[in-house]
């Protein structure tokens, strides 16, 4: 009994710096949220916050600038996941034996990647301007005509090729490191029973690589649906607000608009709602075959 007293003494012991870490930084801001979302609060009442019960989440549910950001982050966020994981896939396994061959091309394809988001939406903003942009100066030279990439029409559809031009190299090196450890043995046993090169790759190497697929899709898809520094800098939030992500619309009710509790209570809005959702598919997740 006293040595296993010991043992829970040490294990205490031995969590308490994480466990100190995460209550400065995680639950301490958070409490700070809870007051603030139900306060009424600016800069210049930050420090003395009035009470107003559940108003600021009222006044985010009803606001039709909250659903279209969601609206907006959500298909944003799909649409790139599936195209960066898509194309990283393809490429994975297009290119194993020329990366197998010449491993230096891999810090050459991650190369996008290692960009700060903001620069990259300053370089394409200077690239596809409509009057001094060098894209659209070649459309007008050979046909007369340009689209307006960063217009109200295509701006959504721009930010998705920059978004996935940009994060598919995470997708590729995850993947390809995925599928370049599977064993070969797999394979071998694939090529004996007589599947050719797409049965192993559907029958064999996909479902090898299952888990990995999904967790690169998890990933992207948290990182694209909170995505801002690329698409502030290139469009804001767009024309009527039509690319307003989630957190352009945190970012104006806070600093524009000087709405500080309205900010707080969108964002655990969104995380409360993040949570339902991932516990749907946790849950969808353990129901049995």
């Amino acid at each position: 009994m006293q040595a296993q007293a010991a043992g829970r003494r040490d294990a205490y012991l031995m969590i308490a710096p994480i466990t100190a870490f995460l209550l400065a930084m995680l639950a301490i801001p958070l409490a700070v949220d809870v007051i603030y979302s139900v306060s009424r609060v600016t800069f210049e009442t930050i420090r003395a916050p009035a009470f107003i019960g559940l108003h600021n989440f009222l006044v985010v549910l009803r606001d039709q600038g909250f659903w279209s950001a969601m609206l907006f982050s959500f298909r944003f966020a799909v649409l790139t996941t599936l195209a960066q994981v898509a194309i990283g896939l393809f490429l994975a396994i297009f290119l194993a034996p020329l990366l197998a061959a010449r491993p230096w091309l891999i810090a050459i394809l991650m190369l996008p990647m290692m960009v700060a988001p903001a620069l990259v939406g300053l370089m394409y903003r200077l690239i596809l301007h409509e009057f001094v942009g060098v894209v659209p100066y070649y459309f007008y030279l050979f046909t007369n005509d340009s689209p307006s990439f960063l217009g109200p029409r295509n701006a959504f559809w721009t930010l998705v090729v920059i978004e996935t031009l940009q994060w598919t190299p995470f997708a590729l090196l995850i993947l390809y490191s995925s599928y370049q450890s599977i064993p070969s043995d797999l394979r071998e046993a694939a090529a004996i029973d007589g599947a050719g090169r797409w049965s192993t790759l559907i029958f064999v190497e996909l479902p090898a690589m299952l888990a990995t697929i999904l967790l690169v899709i998890f990933i992207r898809f948290i990182d694209s649906f909170r995505v801002f520094d690329n698409v502030y800098v290139l469009t804001g939030a767009g024309a009527g607000g039509n690319t307003t992500t989630m957190s352009i619309y945190i970012y104006e009710a806070f600093f524009r608009r000087d709405d500080i509790g309205v900010a707080v209570a969108a964002s655990l809005t969104l995380l409360v709602l993040s949570f339902v959702v991932l516990a749907g598919i946790l849950r969808l997740s353990r129901r049995p075959a």
